[in-house]
């Protein structure tokens, strides 16, 4: 059985559209989130517009880099995390762990990091997938709205 999910991605011309997208399990070393809320940021004009040529040209995107939620699967391989733990992402999605920049610990230039919104779908849906290293624990709290700024 195959489950749908709504997103809001990018059109040719650069508009938003409400679309509908196959929900899949998340690949391993990545976990999926259920979105409580996403921020809207001055940088998601980057993704929207394909500014920094992250991804080939007329490849639609999820914009939305400021996400909140609860992870709602875990992909092969992630121990760190589990199902129903509150976490964020931000901008840069998770370091891969492998690259010399990270071999040397300096994650936030990893050479193979996806950038939430702009090379990888963000939150402007009601699920995202992401990278295990790129999460925060966010405690429950705490407003997701408030969190999402």
């Amino acid at each position: 059985m195959t489950f749908n999910y709504r997103a809001i991605e990018t059109t040719d011309d650069g508009a938003l559209a409400i679309v509908e997208r196959e929900l899949r399990d998340p690949e391993p070393g990545h976990v999926r989130i259920a979105v409580e809320a996403g921020g809207v940021c001055h940088s998601d004009v980057a993704g929207i517009m394909n500014l920094t040529g992250n991804r080939p040209a007329g490849t639609r995107i999820v914009p939305g880099h400021e996400v909140i939620g609860h992870i709602d699967a875990v992909g092969p391989g992630v121990t760190a995390w589990s199902h129903g733990q509150r976490v964020g992402v931000g901008y840069l999605g998770g370091h891969c762990g492998q690259c010399a920049m990270c071999r040397r610990g300096d994650f936030v230039y990893c050479a193979d990091q996806p950038v939430l919104g702009d090379s990888h779908d963000g939150g402007y849906a009601e699920y995202v997938t992401a990278r295990a290293s790129g999460l925060v624990a966010v405690p429950e709290t705490m407003p997701a709205v408030e969190l999402a700024r």
